[in-house]
């Protein structure tokens, strides 16, 4: 942005949204010592912890996030979908999204965005003067839009993700130094283009908190080893949001949030070993690795994250539950997932909820019929190659949350009680005086008027 800008402002108010993929908000409002940038934020402006959606994955919360509509309206339910009237299964991507991003609403009404590293936005749109894709593309050279930007990211290192077989690793040294250089890429390029584009809405995401979290968290949240390289990494995410909300135009709110939250994990549950075991699940022969080689004497199954589907006749190829049982089945399945308990003896379910409660729209047509809010400590894992024990132990310590994710609006009037994911794309649009129908959002704005 020139100087001329800077000091003139435009003639309507802008918005910088920065993802912080997984940060859980009692991560950074307690220690305030630790991390000022973030504390000044919620001193000046306004801060709290939101909810995130049902189910609380990266790869249906950034469509819902973006949006401002739950799963049945973006199409994306998760890493892994299904297709309709199939067992095949498909890794959604960008074109999967069948809602309106907030983006594209902000350059209908002839506004200008610059987005960067949003996940599930593959391949890059060219309705934005640039774009680079996040979580889930294949590369810089093909995520990027358009060329020049392209190749200015590939001249500088740019990284869209963390190798993250690095944290499989015992020691996590190597991991952390691959984190600390894709946090650094991105901040450059942030940086860069935070300065030199003419934008409206800069909407920018920090993926590698989640990955980060996903084989630190416990050491953090339980004084283990690896506690103080967690910490340092988070005063590095302190330190440069700090330095791009002194960048920022005085006519710029600055937004900061992530997608869910963040816990330790102690348990693996790997809920389709629990089906077989339970007999709701079996298989056409013992060589088994997808959701297609399942029999029709199967009477449910499950993709991740905690996703449970009646195997309805009618509705899956080989369809074992008559329409006319359904509720009856879904009743069964979801008070039985209500009483499993852990090697601990806690129970693995928060609660179960039923597909109408969660999801409406045009695209519910894949929708999970329960879905599993875990308890923290148990992350619920679907494959299919079969598993010794439903519970184990892997690589990862820290697991996602449907609570405790992260909103900072760095305006007093925004009010952040009883608040979740989809209030922050009207809450954008509100900010940025883009006219918008409030029936078409499940969520409402957070500035009071």
């Amino acid at each position: 942005m020139g100087l001329f800008d800077r000091l003139r402002g435009k003639d309507h108010p802008r918005v910088a949204f920065i993802g912080i993929d997984g940060v859980p908000f009692t991560l950074l409002s307690e220690h305030p010592d630790e991390f000022p940038n973030f504390a000044a934020l919620a001193d000046e402006g306004s801060a709290g912890d939101i909810d995130s959606i049902v189910p609380p994955e990266s790869s249906a919360c950034w469509p819902a996030l973006t949006t401002g509509v739950n799963p049945g309206e973006t199409g994306v339910y998760g890493f892994q979908d299904r297709e309709v009237g199939s067992y095949d299964t498909y890794v959604p991507m960008g074109r999967d999204v069948q809602a309106t991003r907030v983006w594209d609403r902000v350059t209908d009404a002839g506004r200008k965005a610059t987005v960067m590293n949003v996940p599930v936005t593959f391949p890059p749109q060219r309705n934005v003067q640039r774009m680079v894709s996040g979580f889930l593309s294949p590369g810089v050279d093909k995520a990027a839009y358009p060329d020049d930007f392209r190749d200015a990211l590939s001249e500088m290192n740019y990284k869209i993700d963390v190798n993250a077989k690095l944290g499989h690793d015992d020691d996590k040294t190597a991991f952390m130094e691959d984190a600390r250089k894709t946090l650094d890429r991105r901040y450059e390029a942030f940086e860069r283009y935070i300065d030199q584009d003419d934008w409206d809405l800069f909407f920018g995401v920090f993926m590698t908190t989640d990955r980060v979290n996903h084989f630190l968290f416990k050491d953090y949240e339980r004084d283990e080893q690896n506690k103080d390289a967690f910490m340092e990494f988070y005063r590095t995410v302190d330190d440069y949001l700090g330095r791009i909300r002194d960048a920022l135009p005085e006519d710029v709110t600055l937004i900061v949030a992530s997608d869910h939250g963040f816990t330790s994990l102690d348990y693996e549950v790997h809920c389709n070993t629990w089906l077989e075991e339970n007999g709701w699940l079996s298989y056409e022969d013992d060589d088994h690795d997808s959701l297609s080689d399942i029999d029709e004497d199967s009477k449910a199954y499950s993709l991740i994250p905690g996703r449970f589907f009646i195997n309805l006749e009618g509705r899956e190829p080989r369809g074992s539950v008559p329409q006319s049982e359904y509720e009856d089945v879904r009743d069964e399945l979801k008070a039985e997932l209500e009483a499993l308990e852990g090697p601990d003896g806690n129970k693995v379910a928060d609660r179960v909820v039923i597909k109408e409660d969660a999801f409406r729209g045009d695209h519910d047509d894949i929708a999970p019929d329960l879905v599993v809010i875990p308890n923290h400590g148990f992350d619920l894992k679907s494959g299919f190659k079969g598993h010794d024990d439903v519970f184990g132990v892997g690589p990862r310590n820290g697991m996602h949350s449907f609570d405790n994710a992260t909103l900072y609006v760095d305006d007093p009037g925004a009010v952040i009680e009883d608040a979740d994911l989809y209030d922050i794309a009207p809450t954008i649009l509100d900010l940025m005086d883009v006219e918008y129908s409030r029936t078409d959002l499940d969520g409402a704005s957070l500035i009071q008027q």
